[in-house]
């Protein structure tokens, strides 16, 4: 293995100490912490020892305000951006002064203040995240460049190759960077990929892509700052493979013993520190009293700021509400009201339009993706005419790669921009769940960076489209603590729930029946109006029970008891499903003394079970009869109408509901 070989040529000598301080900080604080954590005094520890010349020089190639999206083994990029060591020890000690309030450990944050932007445990996430930082840098035409790490492990990941493709697609600023140090855990690179070299993959997205030497970090400086220079200029994206080593394990408990002893002899000879240190002082840019010097200062302040973490009390008791509140960033909702009598009659699908078009009118910030929503105008036609209103920055096509958008989207509001994605059937969301139930859903509890982000879905059965594009899975992130999730029934709802999707700061998931789009009109009220979100809608009063219900489910109830001629029930549309409106089912649950939940989506584990239980729980005092339940039959949505009519609920309500009235 060759030695490092150092040019120097573009550098004076306090630029070479800046370095040296740089790549030597992050080097003493891991040897503090494997000693702590031999101590107990901390709980888990990621090494980066080996790989310091990577992060902590990419770092200083950038502008402080630049972006730097970063994984376990990068504590130099914090180091680097001067993140205070205490605010970073009561992180990695779960403390409640730490940046994720005890919430996520290690390097799992990010901190706006710095530029940082953190990470979450499936790795890949991250590299689509700063395509949407880069994606707002451009249309603002801010000359930035973002930066994030992958191993050479996560390039094996969906999201990595959805990334890439997005960013080359849409010449985006960012600069990938590779850590390839040999091992994905235990597994090494020749058990994950085929190709020599990982930058050869940039070859096949058409960007620049380029191998170098990791632990060379002058190598490293001169690489990211040349192209950063290029990139703020000439926005693309661009791969760089540094090539280095792990020196310990996985995480500590995990050991390398199945690492060959000769390649971690062979990597230690080209420990990133020792060598450069030793050329410094080769060179006598070094002396032995500036290196006791440097040393010195940076193991004194490692410990004094551990000091005053360690002192920090614990976390004693936890305060539940507090734990609750912090799912939401808090904003001021001021439902906005238009004339009644400003009404034009549109059917459902045009109410979407128009309050897409409105929340574009009123938002500047506000980006639109989604495939096929540009020229075409999405294949049902809603965002037909937007390109030429508001132009390709706000109206974009997108690859057909639901994570690497939904993640963008994240991105995005990062940068304080808004975004929709348009999903083009509910059923593609899968490809996309693990950006929503994981980041969006999760990013404002960890480290209070908010998800502007509405997930348009287009839903539902009764339009004979199979199994992968009826399916009503709203169910799916009724679980997921950190979404909204709205459902509406009819056209004004439609458009005053989307406008305050937008105007809510928080990640929304905004449902569309599709048989509702072109076959129910109503008189929707012109202009900007809002529907205040966890609200229900008393849609027809009675007494005698209580039908609760949403979406496609309000049609039927409506159709049903008409049908029967039953004048006295009370229909609650829910709308709002996360939050959903308990006063109002209470209400009105202790008013009539019965209820019956009906949804389209699949009875076991659907809404209606929540709901249900909640009666049981808190009302069975003042029933007059048992909670019933209806939904879709637990099967995929079949085909053929016959099937898929059996499917549905409907058949089954009207019975329930007149065997419920007669309880």
């Amino acid at each position: 293995m060759p030695e490092i070989d150092y040019n120097i040529d573009e550098f004076d000598n306090e630029q070479l100490i800046k370095l040296y301080k740089a790549i030597l900080k992050p080097r003493k604080i891991e040897e503090k912490m494997l000693i702590l954590l031999r101590q107990g005094k901390v709980s888990k520890w990621f090494s980066g020892i080996g790989q310091e010349a990577i992060a902590t020089a990419s770092t200083l190639a950038l502008e402080e305000d630049e972006y730097i999206l970063p994984l376990h083994r990068n504590l130099g990029v914090f180091t680097a951006r001067n993140v205070p060591l205490k605010k970073l020890f009561l992180q990695f000690q779960g403390k409640e002064d730490g940046f994720t309030k005890g919430r996520d450990r290690s390097f799992h944050f990010g901190t706006n203040q710095y530029h940082i932007t953190g990470m979450i445990s499936h790795l890949g996430p991250q590299l689509c995240v700063a395509n949407g930082i880069a994606l707002a840098n451009k249309i603002n035409k801010n000359p930035k460049v973002t930066l994030a790490y992958t191993g050479e492990g996560g390039t094996s990941e969906g999201d990595f190759h959805e990334a890439l493709n997005i960013a080359s697609v849409w010449d985006l600023p960012v600069i990938f960077v590779i850590e390839n140090n040999g091992y994905g855990l235990s597994t090494p690179s020749i058990e994950q990929y085929k190709c020599k070299q990982l930058a050869d993959r940039g070859i096949g997205y058409g960007m620049e892509a380029k191998t170098i030497d990791g632990n060379n970090i002058l190598e490293v400086y001169k690489t990211i700052d040349a192209f950063a220079k290029d990139l703020r200029k000439n926005p693309r994206p661009v791969l760089i493979e540094c090539m280095t080593f792990r020196m310990r394990g996985h995480e500590e408990a995990s050991g390398v013993k199945y690492v060959p002893k000769e390649l971690l002899e062979q990597w230690t000879k080209k420990d990133p520190v020792t060598n450069y240190e030793n050329f410094l002082i080769k060179k006598n840019i070094l002396s032995d009293e500036l290196k006791k010097e440097i040393h010195d200062e940076i193991a004194s302040e490692i410990d004094k700021n551990w000091k005053e973490a360690y002192s920090t009390p614990a976390i004693e008791k936890a305060n539940t509400q507090k734990e609750i509140n912090d799912l939401f960033k808090p904003f001021d909702y001021k439902e906005v009201k238009t004339s009644a009598s400003n009404t034009k009659e549109m059917r459902f699908i045009d109410a979407v339009s128009d309050g897409l078009n409105e929340a574009m009118k009123k938002h500047k910030n506000l980006v639109l993706m989604g495939q096929d929503i540009a020229e075409y105008g999405g294949v049902f036609k809603i965002t037909d005419g937007f390109l030429e209103k508001y132009g390709k920055d706000r109206v974009r096509n997108t690859p057909i790669c639901e994570s690497g958008i939904i993640g963008a989207g994240l991105g995005l509001s990062i940068m304080k921009m808004k975004s929709m994605i348009e999903m083009q059937f509910a059923d593609f969301v899968s490809s996309g769940f693990n950006p929503i139930v994981n980041n969006l859903a999760k990013v404002h509890y960890r480290w209070g960076q908010n998800a502007d982000v509405v997930i348009r879905m287009p839903t539902g059965a009764g339009v004979g489209a199979g199994p992968f594009h009826s399916q009503s899975n709203e169910a799916w992130f009724f679980h997921t603590p950190g979404l909204k999730i709205l459902y509406p029934s009819n056209p004004e709802d439609a458009k005053g729930l989307l406008l305050s999707a937008f105007e809510d700061p928080n990640p929304v998931m905004y449902f569309e029946h599709k048989a509702l789009y072109r076959s129910l009109s109503a008189k929707v009220p012109l202009g900007y109006y809002t529907t205040p979100i966890g609200k229900a809608k008393v849609v027809k009063s009675g007494s005698s029970i209580s039908i609760i219900t949403y979406g496609k489910g309000v049609s039927w109830a409506l159709e049903t008891v008409n049908q029967n001629n039953i004048e006295d029930v009370e229909i609650i549309d829910l709308r709002s499903l996360l939050p959903f409106d308990w006063e109002e089912i209470k209400k009105s649950v202790i008013k009539t003394g019965k209820a019956i939940i009906l949804h389209e989506d699949t009875l076991t584990g659907g809404i209606g079970a929540e709901i249900s239980a909640l009666i049981n729980e808190h009302l069975f005092t003042y029933l007059d009869g048992p909670v019933l339940r209806v939904g879709g039959l637990d099967t995929p949505v079949p085909f053929n109408n016959i099937l898929e009519e059996n499917f549905l609920p409907k058949k089954r309500f009207e019975k329930a509901l007149l065997s419920l009235l007669a309880y």
